[in-house]
């Protein structure tokens, strides 16, 4: 394989692959996921590994004329849109469109009709006007995303009942009282079948919704709360498209991913095993190239104008109604100064900055949820990430839906020489990253992405590709709690037991990946990427390390484990050696994990010397502990039911503080667009 050793910056590096993106909690320590559907009380992960080919049949919907638009906003253009979705000779299930969700009339007409904020006030009435406004969102980012394209690049629905029941009668519904569903020329009613989940949360803002719909534009739904077994189950609910109208959550993050989400290729149908996680059978050409080019670009401002290209399609399609982002509260007490808020970040993240007023050395904080090991390969739940934190070294933070380097000397891109994009010459026989995510044999009949982002069949006879190279390196001085100093055999050690297929991962994808890992000194390595493997979080997927000098309670080295062995050490599982601000003393399981201060991190000891979690499984009861003083903190995953409302309560009579954050998860409403 022959390298052409000129650079070359970003472009649009179009690949057909799943991104799987649970990597970077195990990798970089901070919180990842793709978009995920949220099952109540817990999100529930789904992570989709396997593509089809675009299947593409076309349904023409006719549009409205726009109406007034907000000076700088975009309201519906005055064009016609397409939904598509299968084959043009496909009959299956799922080939005829929605009798009346086909039509983007009637979507248009569902967002106008639908009172957000009157939504949001059904469930948190304790919230003032501004921090209702403050959870409402218009696409699938937040307004403060760094993808987001801005309110005049995207169309906005404002709550218009005058608009909506125009959209209404141009479509053919008609109404002969004001409060009665609609009904077409034949007399069958306007009326759509809602599906969510049965918790409290969801059923009393659904409510809320049939009396909008119903009385402002004469739309009637029909609700079924079903439990989230049902709901998200593997052959039920969304995943079999058993819905017309369906209700539930989606978790973004720093990086907006969405390509199992918004692509046509991952519409679930019984031809492709149900795979996908495009409900609403919604395929947008335009806009399925785009989210997969924002997901294989290495270049910012490529991605942000693809994924731009996504969500002008997205509003303009209407094919799902963003309705309000969660809201998240953190309360802590007046003593505690230096707690960082933020929606896409632990709340453990800064914990070596934090202090107490009154100068004091010992903190609680309250969790609801014990993970059952801190080991995040096999367990990257909120709770184990983040009592993760106190101990680890954290290679970037995700704060404010973006990543900064912490213990990192920076995130190595292209832009600042640690990354390097460059073509390399390779031929028949060669390894090489596929369209289908895989490592394979470069041989005719291959699909691969040339260097100038073609997707190609390889018919033979040399060519070029893409091939990514990044360098990292930790700031000096990072030690281990017992005073050995990070060393290169650390990270060796990270990334031949994280790459083992007896360590029981989900994904080995990025692993795969690796053409070459070449360990450099004991602060810095390269990666080199397969020809064609272009990750677009390149500069967050760093490799872990392990204290290679450790030797374990049965008078083994650590490093002559065997990997199927590590999820069961207590030294990795329950107490892991520190790189952090703190190490773990004790874990009575049940009770407690007790923290304190590391004398030997690099940053410095920090000013709290000791910090104990209690595990409360009742919320309220630990709000009532941090009402009496004897828990200084509780972080937003442990607050969500009525509870807060007395946190905020409380704060406002000055007895605690307390911050509300719209959280990265965010209520929607999906639009099945064809039925079985």
């Amino acid at each position: 394989m022959k390298q052409h050793t000129h650079t070359r910056k970003g472009g649009v590096r179009v690949l057909l692959m799943a991104l799987l993106l649970s990597l970077i909690a195990a990798c970089s320590s901070a919180p990842s996921a793709e978009q995920t559907a949220q099952q109540e009380p817990q999100v529930q992960t789904v992570v989709v590994t396997a593509e089809i080919e675009p299947l593409i049949a076309t349904v023409e919907v006719t549009s409205t004329p726009a109406p007034a638009a907000a000076e700088g906003a975009t309201t519906e253009a005055d064009t016609s849109a397409e939904v598509s979705t299968f084959g043009p000779d496909y009959t299956g299930p799922f080939s005829t469109p929605h009798p009346i969700l086909s039509n983007l009339q009637v979507r248009r007409a569902i967002a106008h009709c639908t009172n957000r904020l009157e939504l949001i006030e059904s469930v948190y009435p304790y919230l003032e006007d501004g921090q209702k406004e403050g959870l409402l969102i218009n696409t699938f980012l937040t307004s403060d995303h760094w993808a987001y394209p801005g309110d005049a690049n995207i169309t906005l629905y404002p709550f218009e009942p005058e608009q909506g029941n125009a959209l209404l009668e141009e479509a053919g519904w008609t109404q002969e009282a004001p409060g009665e569903v609609r009904v077409n020329e034949a007399g069958e009613p306007l009326s759509l079948k809602f599906l969510s989940t049965d918790a409290t949360f969801r059923q009393t803002w659904a409510a809320v919704l049939e009396q909008q719909l119903l009385q402002n534009c004469g739309i009637q739904i029909i609700r079924t709360h079903a439990p989230g077994s049902f709901v998200f189950g593997q052959s039920t609910g969304l995943n079999r498209r058993d819905f017309e109208l369906a209700a539930f959550a989606w978790v973004g993050d720093a990086d907006p991913k969405g390509s199992t989400l918004y692509s046509c290729d991952q519409i679930p149908l019984p031809v492709n095993n149900w795979e996908g996680q495009n409900y609403m059978g919604w395929c947008n050409e335009e806009a399925s190239r785009a989210i997969i080019a924002a997901n294989n670009a290495l270049d910012r401002e490529v991605r942000a104008e693809q994924y731009g290209i996504v969500q002008r399609a997205f509003t303009e399609d209407m094919v799902s109604l963003p309705l309000f982002n969660r809201l998240a509260v953190e309360a802590i007490s007046n003593n505690v100064q230096g707690f960082r808020v933020d929606p896409t970040e632990y709340y453990f993240s800064n914990i070596e900055e934090w202090t107490l007023a009154d100068g004091g050395e010992e903190l609680v904080v309250a969790m609801t949820q014990e993970p059952d090991t801190l080991f995040t390969y096999v367990n990257a739940s909120a709770s184990a990430v983040n009592l993760s934190y106190p101990i680890n070294t954290i290679s970037a933070t995700s704060y404010d839906y973006d990543f900064q380097a912490k213990d990192l000397t920076q995130l190595p891109t292209i832009e600042n020489g640690s990354a390097t994009l460059i073509e390399v010459e390779v031929q028949e026989g060669d390894i090489v990253w596929s369209l289908s995510a895989e490592a394979v044999e470069l041989a005719p009949g291959v699909e691969i992405q040339n260097a100038d982002g073609e997707i190609i069949t390889y018919e033979g006879g040399p060519m070029l590709m893409s091939q990514l190279t990044v360098t990292f390196e930790y700031n000096e001085g990072i030690t281990w709690e017992d005073g050995e100093p990070l060393k290169q055999a650390d990270f060796e050690l990270g990334y031949r037991i994280g790459c083992d297929p007896d360590l029981g991962r989900v994904s080995y994808a990025v692993c795969e990946s690796y053409e070459d890992v070449e360990f450099l000194d004991d602060r810095s390595y390269t990666i080199t990427y397969r020809p064609g493997a272009l990750w677009s979080l390149y500069s967050v997927f760093t490799l872990p390390f392990f204290p290679s000098h450790q030797v374990l309670a049965d008078g083994r080295n650590l490093a002559d484990v065997p990997a199927v062995e590590w999820a069961s050490l207590p030294e990795i599982a329950e107490q892991p050696l520190s790189t952090g601000p703190y190490r773990l003393v004790a874990w009575e399981k049940g009770q407690r994990i007790i923290y304190e201060a590391n004398p030997n991190y690099y940053r410095g000891e920090p000013a709290i010397k000791r910090i104990t979690v209690v595990f409360i499984p009742d919320a309220n009861q630990a709000v009532a502990q941090l009402l009496t003083g004897n828990v200084d903190v509780i972080g937003n995953q442990d607050l969500s039911g009525p509870e807060v409302e007395q946190v905020l309560q409380a704060a406002s009579n000055g007895d605690i503080q307390a911050f509300t954050v719209a959280s990265p998860t965010w209520e929607h409403l999906d639009m099945n667009l064809f039925i079985r």
